[in-house]
């Protein structure tokens, strides 16, 4: 998920929001002032109660972002990189680029995040407790209360052993241990995701025909979002049970077309109708490759400024250069980042690149390999 707002940097991982984070604190704030605090012991004003619900939704917000921070925190520790973490709509991503070495790392990324919610939903309900009994402001008390409560069930729900939440990837290390197979554990999390969501879906469509519309509503859009979700981690799984064994050099284009850096756009199109690629590596006068263009940012230029506009200037960028001997795991880890293409390298001279439509390709052939074999 691409960051909207880039908030900080913690040891080199980018730390950020998704547009989507301010409707959900919003919404939190909302709740807070007109449903949750106006109960507070002494009758609090309503200023005082809307100068208290946006500091404790913020402070929700940084406890989301601790809970990914720990996922990232840990991968870190066992030689993981971190792409980044994200708040959304609902909740936050810890974006990996590499996947666990064993079933022990696994579990262990896995279990931070809600660890970390659980130590935090439990310090802060004693902290209530404590205030109640040392006879805090009612508003200060039940602000507490709210932030235990609701971590602590942030930690028990993504404990739910289904993918996408953290345990399903509990389940996916404890399968991974029994089997000693790391993608039938994947996929067995996978499973249990997808029925985990329509549970929620169905849950949610009753609780809207009981007349409990807005947490049914929740409940749908939570129980899509991880069918949605589940169904991708499938979909990664067979991508990758695919790729395995493979090497950059046996899925990628070999030799593409490429277009000059120097070259009109007009020119480039002498390029682009005779061949049957939808990217195109762009090389500059050293046969560098500067970035790479595609036929729809060839086609966007109007007609009067095809002769002087130059193809470096529609460059999209690339990730660094594979070598062709590397898995060609790398390749699709490479291409989740969102970029058209991986250039494919061998003494700095390009010699290939990988595309979705690479990637595909190898998926639909997997069941010709597996006959084969």
């Amino acid at each position: 998920m691409r960051q909207s707002i880039r908030l900080v940097r913690v040891k080199g991982i980018p730390i950020g929001v998704h547009w989507s984070a301010l409707a959900m604190l919003v919404l939190i704030v909302t709740v807070l002032a007109l449903r949750v605090l106006p109960t507070a012991a002494g009758d609090p004003s309503t200023a005082a109660v809307w100068a208290v619900a946006i500091p404790t939704g913020a402070v929700f917000l940084g406890s989301l972002l601790a809970h990914e921070a720990a996922h990232a925190v840990v991968a870190r520790r066992h030689g993981i990189r971190v792409k980044s973490v994200t708040l959304w709509l609902l909740g936050g991503v810890a974006e990996l680029q590499d996947e666990p070495a064993d079933w022990r790392t696994d579990l262990r990324v896995a279990i931070a995040g809600p660890a970390t919610s659980l130590v935090i939903g439990a310090t802060a309900t004693v902290a209530a407790f404590t205030a109640q009994a040392g006879g805090a402001p009612g508003l200060l008390t039940l602000t507490l209360m709210w932030t235990g409560v609701v971590n602590l069930v942030l930690g028990v729900f993504n404990l739910l052993p289904g993918a996408p939440l953290d345990g399903g990837r509990v389940l996916r290390a404890l399968v991974w241990r029994r089997t000693g197979d790391r993608v039938r554990a994947a996929g067995s999390a996978a499973e249990a995701g997808r029925r985990l969501g329509w549970a929620f879906l169905i849950l949610g469509v009753l609780l809207v025909f009981f007349g409990v519309v807005m947490d049914g509503l929740w409940f749908v859009l939570v129980g899509w979002f991880v069918v949605v979700a589940a169904r991708a981690e499938a979909q990664q799984g067979a991508l990758t049970t695919s790729l395995a064994g493979l090497t950059v050099a046996q899925i990628m284009t070999p030799h593409p077309d490429t277009i000059a850096s120097w070259s009109s756009v007009a020119a480039a199109d002498r390029v682009a109708l005779t061949s049957r690629q939808t990217v195109f590596p762009v090389l500059d006068i050293d046969a560098v490759p500067v970035g790479a263009v595609t036929l729809g940012l060839l086609g966007a230029v109007p007609e009067p400024l095809r002769r002087s506009t130059r193809a470096a200037a529609l460059v999209l960028p690339v990730p660094a250069a594979l070598a062709p001997e590397e898995p060609a795991g790398h390749a699709l880890a490479a291409l989740q980042g969102g970029p058209v293409t991986v250039f494919v390298a061998q003494e700095g001279r390009l010699v290939g690149m990988v595309t979705g439509d690479d990637i595909n390709r190898v998926l639909q052939q997997a069941p010709l390999r597996e006959r084969k074999l």
